[in-house]
């Protein structure tokens, strides 16, 4: 299989263009119909696949990092009358199911940057709907923060995936309906049922956007609105961005190697060891001097390693199933450093970190892998690499040390940022969901905060599943981790996903824990994919043919 790569940058995009105009940059999705990432297919219409996502997942990372002067967005077409026609058919038709459901997930993560750019930095989103947008097309429009739809009696949005094709919209285009446009029941019923969608005012009075132009006015009224959004923009005007260089990163037979970060492939054992190594030296005095570092700086290297590894597993090593999650580092240069992130939170470069290391945190939280994390002799699962081991669905931890290993004691400290710098999907923090029965075990982990806890303390305080001494420990491991590679993924991979996310139920959760599951069984079905089902037969002389038994 070839490895699919997710680094990339826009000397090499085939598919969109960026362009800058001050504090606006326009984002143009002109996609080319041979780039697609496999054979067998064209990407017509500006539809579209994984690679032209991992393109435009590439430019709005770039855009928060390297365009800090930016505070508008406008996402447009490079083609005429068509902004884009969604997910291309033949790719969803011939993709194994497992790329179609991480495709999927991908692709809603990247939705989800771009909204989390707006709420979290200023940066705003425009859709400037420049022709027919169906599919993922208008979900792609509705992760802006306002939708302008050209009124030329033609262009139109929709979600038609229910009656052409059998499946669902399954990137948050019913969610974003309802909970974001809040577009009345009955209407959106209407409406993702309806193939040719709906135009002109009707889109708007029904909320599915925000405003529709008159051809003549079009490009005025888009730089207009862009001006103003980007007036509104709480982004750094005379900030100077940082470059996103190219990741160091080595592959040599089962390893992968990153400065920070190691994954070793224990492919006969269906697992994965993924070791983040904490700051080799203090952070700098000032935020100015942690911007001189660039991608250099630990928490942003830790942050673009690790995201690269998980989406890297995830689309090239699927039965690769349990990862399991290790540190290894000084804990208190950890600290320093969360403590660097906290004192210059206001700073623009600080900040877009941060919110980077709660993204790549999110994507592990919703990974259909098992997590399992191991606090050893010499690991710093402290602050934010604390995050890793709250995120696991089971973590042990060793008492004391190692006959004959020099490595200190393994403990387990928790910092600020565990009490709310990267919450889950759900709106809570990590501890808070794995505590939601028990408020007064957060209360008491947070009185601890900053203390080196040792397997005891951790094990009382309910921050670690078990503890073991060096007698068991090696067959405790094993024999949890044999278990789990014993039972159905299938299984697991639904209860994970349940277990997950305690708690309140939000846009987010509902997206990958609701959407994502129906999208996952639907994408099964025979009505969809079998031999008489709507993708095999789509664009053929047949039409499909369902079986009518309800489910």
């Amino acid at each position: 299989m070839t490895r699919i790569d997710f680094q990339t940058d826009p000397s090499r995009y085939r598919h969109w263009r960026l362009e800058f105009d001050g504090a606006v940059a326009l984002l143009i999705m002109d996609v080319d119909p041979n780039g697609g990432l496999f054979e067998g297919y064209e990407l017509k219409l500006n539809s579209y696949d994984l690679g032209v996502d991992i393109e435009l997942y590439d430019a709005v990372q770039r855009l928060r990092f390297e365009h800090p002067e930016v505070g508008a967005v406008v996402i447009r077409s490079g083609k005429p009358g068509v902004f884009s026609a969604g997910a291309n058919i033949r790719m969803l038709g011939g993709a194994s199911h497992e790329h179609k459901v991480n495709f999927c997930k991908f692709t809603n993560e990247t939705r989800l940057a771009i909204e989390d750019a707006s709420a979290s930095s200023g940066q705003f989103y425009i859709a400037a709907v420049n022709g027919s947008a169906a599919g993922g097309g208008y979900e792609l429009a509705l992760s802006a923060d306002h939708i302008m739809l050209i009124d030329d009696r033609r262009s139109s949005v929709s979600l038609p995936e229910a009656p052409m094709l059998a499946v669902l919209p399954a990137t948050g285009g019913l969610t974003r309906l309802t909970d974001k446009r809040r577009v009345r029941r009955d209407l959106a019923d209407v409406f993702c049922l309806a193939q040719e969608g709906v135009r002109g005012q009707r889109a708007v009075d029904w909320r599915l956007v925000d405003e529709a132009v008159a051809p003549s006015g079009w490009e005025a009224a888009v730089r207009g609105r862009a001006r103003e959004f980007a007036a509104c923009g709480a982004r750094s005007a005379g900030a100077q961005g940082i470059t996103l260089t190219p990741l160091r990163r080595q592959f040599e037979g089962d390893a992968i190697s990153y400065p920070h970060l190691s994954v070793h492939l224990e492919r006969e054992k269906r697992r994965a060891r993924l070791t983040v190594a904490g700051p080799g030296a203090a952070p700098p005095e000032s935020a100015a001097e942690a911007q001189a570092m660039g991608a250099d700086f630990w928490p942003l290297a830790v942050a673009r390693a690790l995201d690269d590894a998980i989406l890297h597993l995830r689309l090239n090593e699927p039965e690769l199933g349990i990862w399991v999650l290790r540190t290894e580092g000084d804990a208190n240069a950890v600290l320093a450093h969360d403590a660097l992130l906290e004192r210059h939170r206001d700073h623009w470069l600080m900040r877009e970190i941060r919110h980077y290391l709660k993204r790549t945190l999110k994507r592990l939280d919703v990974t259909s892998r098992s997590l399992m994390a191991l606090v050893e002799p010499g690991s710093c699962f402290a602050g934010t690499l604390a995050e890793l081991a709250f995120a696991a669905d089971r973590s042990a931890m060793l008492k004391g040390t190692r006959s004959g290993d020099h490595a200190p004691p393994a403990t387990l400290t928790v910092g600020s940022a565990n009490f709310g710098a990267y919450p889950m999907g759900n709106g809570l923090t990590r501890l808070a969901t794995r505590f939601v029965g028990e408020p007064a075990k957060l209360d008491a982990a947070r009185a601890r905060q900053g203390e080196a806890l040792d397997a005891d303390a951790a094990e009382q305080l309910g921050l670690v599943t078990l503890a073991r001494d060096e007698f068991d420990w090696d067959d405790e491991i094993r024999m949890m981790l044999e278990e789990r590679a014993s039972f159905s993924p299938d299984a697991l991979t639904g209860l994970e996903a349940n277990l997950r996310f305690a708690g309140p139920e939000t846009m987010e959760t509902r997206i990958f824990g609701r959407l994502s599951a129906w999208q996952n069984w639907i994408f099964q079905r025979p009505n969809a994919v079998g031999g008489k089902g709507s993708l095999t037969r789509y664009g053929g002389s047949l039409p499909p043919e369902f079986d009518w038994r309800r489910v």
